[in-house]
């Protein structure tokens, strides 16, 4: 009887205050941002890790560190009111191209987009170099074919993408007229300036987290 009971207290599952731990332990010591999946392999048999994310993350609100969500997988980032504490940390970047910027704000707010999409909404080609930037800094990457005649690739925006801005999905990206209330943007924009908005409105969300 002794044996079977400690047999069976292999398989149990740690306290959820000690999964909680657990989780926090993994999530600060990864490089990354990690998915439920590969948090889920790393905790005891029985763990519950959605159940232990939910409990950290409300164990760490109003604190300096915050529990996020980015797409699927889940970090501890600066609390957005703090970051400026952190500019002086940061390494500055150079500018993105205005093609460059018309283009992150096309795929941001019309993914999955093909190249021509991009193009005809633009009104100009798309240079080979500006999306291959794009997905050399890990902001863009390659989606699923169209069913379309030609089976044309698409492109959308990544998880570091996300990250950067502070988004948990893309569909967390501000509206035009969220950005002109934020004073983003200027209330009286010219007629058919709205490809511009987009672009800007990436260009100026990067600035902040400059």
């Amino acid at each position: 009887m002794i044996e079977e009971e400690k047999l069976e207290s292999l398989f149990e599952a740690p306290p959820m205050g000690e999964q909680e731990r657990m989780v926090e332990a993994l999530l600060f010591a990864s490089a990354a941002p990690m998915s439920l999946m590969e948090i889920e392999n790393r905790l005891p048999h029985g763990c519950d890790a959605k159940e232990a994310l939910l409990h950290l993350g409300k164990r760490y609100e109003g604190r300096g560190v915050a529990l996020r969500r980015i797409g699927d997988t889940w970090a501890f980032r600066t609390a957005a009111d703090l970051g400026f504490l952190m500019q002086k940390e940061q390494v500055e970047v150079r500018r993105l191209s205005r093609a460059a910027n018309e283009t992150l704000a096309i795929v941001a707010y019309h993914q999955p987009v093909t190249r021509a999409e991009i193009e005809e909404i633009r009104g100009v080609s798309v240079s080979r170099g500006t999306l291959d930037m794009l997905i050399e800094l890990g902001w863009v990457k390659l989606g699923r074919r169209k069913m379309t005649p030609g089976r044309p690739v698409t492109f959308i925006v990544t998880q570091v993408f996300l990250d950067h801005f502070g988004l948990e999905t893309p569909a967390d990206l501000p509206g035009i007229k969220e950005l002109r209330a934020a004073g983003l943007l200027d209330n009286r924009p010219p007629p058919g300036a709205l490809l511009d908005e987009a672009a800007e409105a990436v260009d100026d969300q990067d600035d902040m987290f400059e």
